[in-house]
């Protein structure tokens, strides 16, 4: 099995375990990634999912271009469905996701960096859609792209297949944090620690209505926001975190 699933403190890590190989992603590591994700989801122990990678080479070097990956395209469709299931669990699944970018992501390596809340990274990897090189083109991480980027800045790497560095990156909104190699896990750390201290129930509310805004026109978008402000202020953890607050006190969060 490639894909390592470990849970301690309130975080589930799914790390890709192909280190010798840059931790590239098959058709067998894209399921195994969505079913691990799907066991985070639905563990009530679990706040927060990090994805990571192996070594310190590579969070994940793209498609795993071996085997049959074009000797059998159609047999492999469905497979293949998997990571476009991946993104669509990582987006409604409620629970806030991060990514410990410890070296080069690239092709879909990017688009499951990009495609996590927050993506902490290494100053020296190298990231981008390198796709097109290969004879392919970024399809489904292209649904992630034109989220976070500029429309002609992820088209432009699609396009090319030149790889940025993590400042660039950055610079595009797709990356939230770049660091030396040695504050790695101190910084996905301390991200961690903030969101497990967060009310659960109103991290899940209040990403699924900032999810909803992207499909939104401005008008649907503000009612769906007003109806989910009402809906996060009926909650124990609302009433709790205003009265603790009042009280000059920790809160104490019951998820509901």
């Amino acid at each position: 099995m490639t894909v390592r699933y470990e849970v301690s403190d309130g975080r589930a890590t799914i790390t890709i375990d192909d280190p010798e190989r840059r931790n590239p992603m098959s058709v067998e590591t894209m399921s195994s990634l969505l079913q691990k994700t799907e066991e985070a989801v639905d563990d009530p122990d679990v706040g927060v999912i990090v994805y990571t990678g192996a070594g310190d080479r590579a969070f994940c070097a793209g498609g795993d271009l071996s085997g049959s990956f074009v000797d059998d395209p159609i047999g492999l469709h469905r497979g293949r469905g998997d990571m476009a299931q991946l993104f669509r669990l990582m987006w409604r699944g409620g629970k806030p996701t991060v990514a410990r970018v410890n070296g080069h992501a690239l092709a879909g390596g990017f688009g499951l960096a990009v495609a996590c809340d927050m993506t902490i990274c290494v100053e020296d990897a190298k990231l981008g859609t390198t796709e097109a090189l290969v004879g392919l083109w970024p399809m489904m991480i292209s649904a992630i792209l034109s989220r976070v980027m500029p429309r002609k800045a992820a088209l432009e790497l699609m396009l090319t297949g030149r790889t940025i560095d993590p400042h660039e990156a950055q610079r595009l909104g797709a990356v939230s944090r770049v660091v030396g190699r040695e504050q790695l896990d101190d910084a996905v750390d301390e991200i961690v620690a903030g969101l497990l201290a967060l009310s659960p129930a109103t991290l899940m509310m209040g990403r699924d209505s900032f999810n909803a805004m992207y499909d939104a026109g401005l008008d649907a978008a503000l009612d769906r926001l007003q109806g989910g402000l009402t809906e996060v202020a009926m909650t124990s953890d609302a009433r709790e975190g205003i009265q603790a607050f009042i009280e000059k006190r920790s809160p104490e969060w019951s998820g509901r």
